[in-house]
């Protein structure tokens, strides 16, 4: 996981430029710790890889995933609160879709750990 410095021009892997980086604040862990409890929850998982492959309404998810509108809508309210999802009104339909390309990142990473 190499790549140049954007500070020195050097080649750094990733533990080595993390390590040079000053310790994050105390809020900042706090919220990176409320960050990682929101993957704690595999039903919150399941529509994060939903969303992965499109975006959807609630009801589309909760067919997807065979589980109760009142459930999925439960779960993105915690998602959308933690800015992992974020939604747009398509007439009377409220489509749901991945945040930001971070989320993807966090999920890959995620499960390429587990499976090493």
């Amino acid at each position: 996981m190499g790549g140049k410095c954007e500070h020195c021009g050097r080649e750094h892997n990733l533990i080595e430029r993390l390590a040079e980086e000053p310790m994050p604040t105390e809020e900042e862990l706090y919220d990176l710790a409320e960050l990682f409890k929101i993957f704690g929850d595999s039903t919150r998982i399941k529509i994060l890889y939903v969303l992965l492959e499109k975006d959807m309404s609630v009801t589309e998810i909760a067919q997807t995933l065979s589980m109760t509108q009142s459930s999925i809508s439960h779960q993105l309210r915690v998602l959308k609160q933690s800015r992992l999802v974020k939604f747009r009104r398509e007439g009377k339909n409220i489509v749901y879709s991945l945040a930001d390309l971070h989320v993807h990142t966090i999920l890959s990473q995620g499960l390429e750990h587990i499976e090493e």
